[in-house]
């Protein structure tokens, strides 16, 4: 078993996925909004990757069953249901409803990699299950960081780095190369208090600036949510642990 991560969806084209087993980290916001939605019931989470296809496929599906969710530089889109604030994505609100999701930076690193043979979705919140199901896969691995507008992010690595430090916990013979050795380097030096590095990370600061400071401490939890968000055929599933 073999892993390998990706600082910015950018360095690789949707055909290197092909075949490959895939996961996606966008800490804050897209892939802990994605993780929320499912456990609140969401019926499924269609990412797209942009605003206009958002508009577009929405008005075609599910019957009216349908919300359309997303941000842009960080603030909801008009016209659109929800943001990207997970807060945002209650029981109440998104049971059994599909949502059509678009982001600046998850939903773009998503639909690249959908040539993938399996498709996952990762975040603090559910870091520790993705993990075991990768490592009953038992298949080289590819983590995409979905970064801010293609550039790295601190907290998109520190996340990777802990996936792969769970991962090596349960499977030590994993092999490492240059990037996971980064990833792991940054996670011991900023895993231990996941707030206070997300705080001081450019997209937390952001965020901050935003009004946003309840999204920060919600994402800085870890493994406070057993699901693993699927993709396949277009939509994201909650995969049901063995």
């Amino acid at each position: 078993m073999k892993l390998n991560i990706l600082f910015s969806p950018i360095v690789a084209d949707e055909l290197y996925f092909t075949g490959k087993t895939t996961v996606v980290i966008d800490v804050l916001r897209a892939s802990s909004t994605i993780v929320t939605a499912l456990k609140n019931d969401a019926k499924e989470i269609v990412p797209v990757a942009t605003i206009e296809f958002a508009v577009k496929v929405s008005g075609g599906m599910f019957g009216g069953q349908t919300l359309l969710g997303g941000e842009r530089n960080t603030k909801k889109i008009e016209g659109f249901a929800l943001g990207n604030s997970p807060l945002e994505y209650e029981e109440k609100i998104v049971s059994g409803k599909s949502i059509v999701f678009y982001t600046t930076n998850g939903t773009k690193a998503l639909v690249k990699a959908k040539f993938s043979e399996n498709l996952l979705v990762c975040s603090f919140l559910n870091l520790s299950i993705v993990a075991k199901h990768l490592v009953s896969l038992n298949n080289n691995v590819e983590i995409i960081c979905a970064g801010r507008n293609n550039f790295f992010s601190l907290e998109d690595t520190v996340c990777a780095g802990k996936l792969a430090a769970e991962i090596i916990s349960l499977e030590p013979e994993v092999e490492l190369n240059d990037s996971v050795a980064a990833a792991l380097a940054l996670n011991e030096k900023y895993g231990n208090d996941l707030l206070a590095m997300l705080k001081q990370s450019d997209h937390g600061k952001l965020l901050a600036e935003n009004g946003f400071e309840e999204d920060i401490n919600y994402c800085s939890q870890l493994n406070v949510v057993n699901v693993i968000p699927y993709y396949f055929n277009g939509v994201i599933k909650t995969m049901k642990p063995e």
